[in-house]
């Protein structure tokens, strides 16, 4: 089959302050046809770096130094090839190519769009650029693309903002505005990396379909090995600049060579891991507590039955105004983020709360440390043998509780000051709360750069100067400063490369042992949840639908929609293929869809109903027998 674009010996270097950054460094591969290339590896790793090139859009500080980027355009047979390489970025040969016959997908769609123009005027700007008709006919041909890319009401989603959109639709609108031109290559940036997995599983059954349909070739650059192995023929991998390994599909993931690749391979998650085993990151992280943060008050010994936190019923929905012309007129109505939500959460544990994004998981994360308020319901947590209610908290009990029950949050750079360096963000904590002297602060803060394998000489310096990885366990040193019972980990590797995540898991089931922690894992990818927690509550629609041990879940998944979560999870494996026939054409979150006995018909009441060995799961409230025998 004839390639399509050919990549040879092709270095890049960027000029910083630091010196030179040799960021490519003899990258050569091919894409055939019609085919799709996988361009794999961790961030750093150069991938993104060979995309601007292909796309033309190198930032200044950059340049090529050497290679070439070849391109066969299929339209034109007999043309000679075009050197990419050797175009001006600015010239108009290279922006003819640019979203003409080769196109791109960023990672993240909300900020790749235009928050001040609607989804069809960017879309149509695009196809007018690159093709002489007008605008009602440009209009046309967005409209078709909109419902090619499966948008429910094309002529309505035209005249839509980005705003209004789900991150699902928003990744399919940078889809349609890639493919209006029909390309012959698509440049897939890291497209999934932001949304969950039903979603991401959509969105690449999505790009399948198109491909087949409109003939184009695809360059799906990413780090998620499940992804690759559901969508690749070949794959590429990457590491510092240069190619590592590359092959089949069959040859990388059977007959993997290189001490990197293999490294990749033992560090993902797999639902088929064996009891005790452990992702083997890169890079280890061997925790190792000092005696101040070891210094803990005591528990009663009769106290373990008791649990550390519960939640009863707890509700809340949030009101929205749609407001007319100036901000007058219109009407509001509510919608329930959280809905009658309840559940136990013993010392010593991790329960993964996992679902869709919007399904309420760190909604109510927030109303159990207090930075919401709820409607209704409980939340009641024991300190040391004394029940608290949370939601009756006045200002200063609410400080004191918070000094047992810390957060972790998902964006490791979003979360840190950037004008603190990392002592002042440690020890913040410690002045707030107005624990110890100086001295005992800064000792506090050596324990807790050592606990989380960081060197103590970086203390003086600034959040920018650190990797993803490094800034995520600056922010668990922040959380453990002020030694918390619970820890509330929101998505807190979810924006990581896998070799990263892998040191991340195991660092957190590390401390959890040694400092005797107890985790809220919240998460939407199950892989993760499976290797980290003890039980799993999933939540979708701001209800909990199906709560039980790990190995009862996903032993024995028994809600639709846990089904459909688990068949959209990509395995790092080419014989275990997506089954997106579970996903139900998107109406997977849809409770209205789901079958009985788990819908509620005829008026009937829904309620968690145990089928044995503390399943839980929401259906009509029958007998238990009866409902396992159902299912």
């Amino acid at each position: 089959m004839a390639d399509v674009l050919q990549v040879q010996d092709l270095k890049v270097h960027f000029h910083a302050p630091e010196g030179l950054i040799k960021a490519v460094d003899g990258v050569s591969f091919r894409i055939p046809e019609g085919k799709t290339i996988a361009l794999v590896g961790e961030s750093g790793s150069g991938k993104s770096v060979v995309s601007q090139c292909i796309m033309g859009i190198l930032p200044r500080v950059g340049r090529i130094a050497d290679g070439s980027i070849l391109f066969f355009d299929p339209a034109v047979p007999k043309a000679d090839p075009i050197d990419i390489a050797n175009l001006n970025r600015d010239s108009k040969p290279m922006r003819q190519l640019r979203g003409g016959r080769i196109s791109i997908i960023f990672q993240e769609p909300m900020t790749s769009l235009s928050p001040l123009h609607t989804i069809g005027d960017q879309i149509n700007e695009a196809f007018l650029l690159h093709s002489s008709v007008s605008r009602a006919e440009g209009k046309r041909a967005v409209v078709e693309m909109l419902r090619l890319v499966g948008f429910p009401d094309p002529p309505r989603a035209f005249d839509t903002y980005p705003f209004e959109l789900s991150g699902g639709l928003r990744q399919r609108a940078m889809i349609a505005m890639a493919l209006v031109c029909r390309p012959a290559i698509l440049v897939a940036d890291e497209p999934t990396t932001a949304l969950d997995v039903t979603i991401q599983a959509q969105i690449l059954k999505l790009m399948q379909d198109l491909q087949e349909e409109l003939g184009m070739a695809i360059l799906m650059i990413t780090h998620d090995l499940g992804v690759v192995a559901n969508v690749a023929e070949e794959i590429v991998v990457m590491y510092h600049g240069k190619v590592m390994e590359s092959g089949t599909l069959d040859d990388i993931f059977r007959n993997p060579e290189h001490p990197y690749l293999n490294a990749l391979l033992r560090a993902v998650p797999r639902f088929n891991m064996k009891a005790g085993e452990r992702l083997v990151p890169i890079r280890e992280i061997k925790p190792h507590a000092g005696q101040l943060l070891l210094q803990k008050d005591p528990w009663p010994e009769s106290d373990a039955s008791v649990p550390l936190l519960k939640v009863d019923h707890l509700t809340k929905r949030f009101s929205t105004r749609k407001t007319g012309l100036f901000g007058f007129g219109g009407g509001s109505n509510e919608s329930p983020a959280v809905d009658n939500v309840s559940f136990e959460l013993f010392r010593g544990e991790c329960l993964g709360l996992v679902g869709e994004s919007g399904c309420g998981k760190t909604t109510t994360s927030k109303i159990v440390m207090r930075a919401i308020s709820a409607d209704s319901g409980q939340v009641s947590y024991n300190d040391h043998g004394k029940i608290i209610d949370v939601l009756a908290l006045s200002e200063r009990e609410l400080q004191k509780y918070r000094r047992r029950v810390q957060y972790i949050f998902q964006d490791p750079f979003g979360s840190l000051n950037p004008r603190m360096t990392v002592f002042d963000i440690i020890s913040e904590p410690l002045v707030i709360h107005n624990v110890g002297d100086q001295a005992e602060r800064f000792e506090r803060v050596r324990e807790l750069m050592t606990l989380v394998g960081l060197d103590i000489r970086y203390l003086r310096r600034y959040p920018h100067s650190f990797s993803g990885g490094q800034r995520q366990r600056i922010g668990i040193a922040r959380a453990l400063a002020l030694q918390p019972d619970l820890l509330i980990c929101d998505e807190p590797v979810s924006a990581l490369d896998v070799s990263i995540q892998a040191q991340i898991l195991n660092l957190l089931k590390d401390l959890q042992s040694e400092l005797n922690l107890t985790y809220l894992f919240i998460s939407h990818n199950l892989a993760v949840v499976d290797y980290i927690c003890d039980r799993i509550a999933v939540m979708c629609a701001g209800r909990l639908v199906e709560l039980a041990r790990r190995e009862h879940l996903f032993r024995n998944p028994v809600h639709p929609y846990t089904k459909a979560l688990l068949s959209a999870v990509p395995n790092p494996d080419p014989g275990s293929q997506l089954d997106l026939t579970a996903l139900m054409a998107g109406k997977a979150s849809d409770p209205d869809a789901w079958p009985a006995p788990f819908s509620a018909m005829d008026g009937g009441s829904l309620e968690l109903v145990n089928i044995g060995n503390d399943h839980f799961v929401r259906a009509d409230s029958v007998p238990s027998l009866q409902v396992a025998a159902t299912l």
